[in-house]
């Protein structure tokens, strides 16, 4: 176990993957900044529990639609390129929200149209961005570098919350935006500096021919052991991943909290995820992850039935650790199949299949999420979801088992 972790770690003092660790680390301590003052935003304007799951919906919704395009442009497209547009555009959302702020001109809509626009350069850009790990290790390593590459997001999920919090009862939502803009400066200037220009003349008649496309879709999915992989995610991201973008209604209506509460919850969340990132670190590289995967998976929809039954604060927090170690052990356990066993000349649309079912499943689960929050209330709804994540889980994991490994 030991020789494990330290070869894992070994990774973070490459010059390379190094780097790419710590500016990803920036950008989505920013991402995360954006995320807890955006649903506490959207509470002070007066916003419904219908429009909190539509602001998630909007976010997510673009990858039913664009993100095999996304998973195309990956595969031939000049990656650099793809990463530095689409987030430079979404570089604009926060900028215009402070503005919107400053002058007072801010709606609740006008804060979903803007996470619209974000699900869609997410959408295309993601896949990319996802699929650089692969290109920057060797296949052996592929496992490690995801699994380190979790660490920083789930550090990033307790770094950036505990900002917000401090910029919520400071300086209010407005600083919160400003940090959120500025942290996608670095991981743009280390994209275009990490990754190997691509020239492809026909990029464009790649990515526009959805028969290839399809054709791709087609290959991945019908791979049983692939198939698993995508649909735990799917399973988990639809019933248990609506329960961050919630939790500020448990909070404010359960017991009484404030923005500080809020930033404290998610960023506990943030450490179980950090958590289980560390833990994955320590398994053997030629460890069947199927059994991992959906095991944690099963544990998340237990995790929120849980939360759904406590009346106690602390409980909460403690039931979001168990929560942030269920996801992401489940989910990087199961992008790691998808990685390691798909060929890389497709390996852009195995990622983007990931991506749509993490967002897009999250994006369904919350709209549908907040209608029933806003018909029989959180903590019902909340025991609903996990329930059904329980039962479909325990169907999908006994099929998966049952495919072979390659």
């Amino acid at each position: 176990m030991k020789n494990t972790f330290g070869a894992s770690i070994e990774l973070l003092w490459t010059r390379r993957f190094g780097t790419f660790w710590f500016a990803s680390l920036l950008s989505n301590i920013g991402t995360w900044v954006q995320q807890v003052a955006q649903p506490w935003l959207l509470l002070s304007l007066g916003a419904s529990p219908f429009l909190m799951g539509l602001d998630t919906f909007a976010l997510g919704a673009p990858v039913w639609f664009l993100t095999l395009v996304g998973g195309a442009l990956a595969d031939s497209a000049d990656r650099r390129t793809v990463i530095a547009k689409f987030q430079s555009i979404q570089m604009l959302c926060p900028i215009l929200l402070v503005l919107l702020l400053l002058f007072s001109m801010v709606s609740p809509w006008m804060v979903i149209m803007l996470s619209l626009v974000i699900g869609v350069t997410d959408a295309l850009s993601m896949p990319s961005f996802q699929s650089i790990v692969p290109s920057i290790v060797e296949h052996k390593q592929i496992a490690s570098g995801l699994a380190l590459n979790s660490t920083q997001f789930n550090l990033s999920r307790i770094l950036g919350p505990a900002i917000a919090g401090v910029l919520l009862v400071s300086v209010g939502a407005v600083g919160c935006f400003v940090v959120s803009a500025i942290s996608y400066v670095p991981f743009i200037l280390v994209a275009l500096w990490i990754l190997p220009r691509r020239e492809i003349s026909s990029t464009v008649n790649v990515v526009l021919n959805h028969k290839l496309i399809l054709a791709n879709v087609e290959k991945i999915s019908h791979i049983p052991l692939l198939r698993g992989a995508l649909l735990t995610v799917f399973s988990t991201s639809l019933f248990c991943a609506p329960l961050i973008t919630f939790i500020p209604i448990i909070i404010k209506n359960s017991f009484h909290g404030n923005a500080g509460h809020f930033s404290i919850a998610v960023g506990l969340f943030g450490v179980g995820g950090l958590l289980g990132a560390i833990i994955l670190l320590f398994v053997d590289v030629k460890r069947d992850r199927r059994y991992i995967s959906s095991g944690f998976a099963s544990i998340y929809g237990i995790v929120l039935i849980l939360v759904a039954l406590n009346s106690w604060f602390w409980g909460l927090s403690i039931l979001l650790i168990f929560g942030g170690v269920a996801m992401s052990v489940s989910n990087i356990s199961a992008n790691t199949i998808l990685q390691v066993n798909t060929p890389s000349l497709f390996r852009g649309q195995a990622v983007s299949l990931y991506m749509l079912a993490m967002r897009g499943g999250l994006s369904i689960g919350s709209l549908l999420t907040g209608l029933s929050v806003s018909l029989i209330g959180a903590e019902k709804a909340l025991l609903i979801n996990g329930a059904l994540a329980l039962i479909i889980q325990l169907i999908v994991g006994r099929e998966w088992m049952r495919s072979a490994l390659p």
